[in-house]
């Protein structure tokens, strides 16, 4: 068995996961749509939970990419993490994946979906307070909880860019940003 039956079979669950969900997924349809047999797929995953699993798990990598390229050496602290928080949260609503994901959490609560959006969510509490734990040992902002301050940082970013929207007009990228900076950086920010 060559690998590329095995990204076949890789991209061919990702098209089923976006279009139907994990739990509405199979293994046939999966089969299906990467013109394999069945019994190929057991060649390289164990299970549908495995398979699942390693596409989580290139999603996130994928995700944590896109977060660190958005991060400039010559920009301030304030705008990296603002440019990292809005990439990562950007990458989620804008992957098929990731926007079935969360509609199957929300709707179902299929316990499998719930365990993985909580992984994109710590992936991406870990990477601010990476950023954060760095920003206060380079004296850029005071001295705080870390895990913590990430927490609020995210929180009040989903609030900005998701909640927001459900009853109002969608906010601008900098509209978000000034808000972002207004509320949370300046009150961590050496003066």
């Amino acid at each position: 068995m060559s690998t590329d039956r095995r990204q076949d079979i890789l991209d061919a669950a990702t098209k089923s996961f976006s279009l139907f969900g994990y739990k509405a997924t199979t293994m046939n349809q999966v089969a299906k749509l990467a013109n394999v047999g069945k019994g190929t797929i057991y060649t390289f995953f164990k299970n549908k939970e495995e398979l699942f699993d390693e596409i989580v798990t290139n999603m996130i990598r994928d995700m944590e990419v896109a977060a660190n390229q958005a991060i400039r050496s010559s920009n301030t602290f304030q705008e990296n993490v603002h440019l990292s928080l809005y990439e990562m949260l950007e990458f989620r609503m804008e992957h098929q994946l990731t926007i079935k994901l969360f509609q199957e959490e929300r709707d179902i609560g299929t316990p499998i979906v719930q365990d993985v959006m909580q992984k994109v969510e710590n992936t991406i509490l870990q990477i601010i307070k990476n950023k954060i734990e760095r920003a206060i040992e380079k004296g850029e902002i005071k001295d705080c909880d870390p895990e913590l301050t990430a927490f609020v940082l995210v929180k009040l970013y989903i609030a900005l860019i998701f909640d927001w929207e459900k009853r109002r007009e969608p906010l601008t990228k900098e509209t978000i940003a000034n808000l972002f900076d207004l509320y949370m950086i300046k009150g961590i920010a050496l003066e």
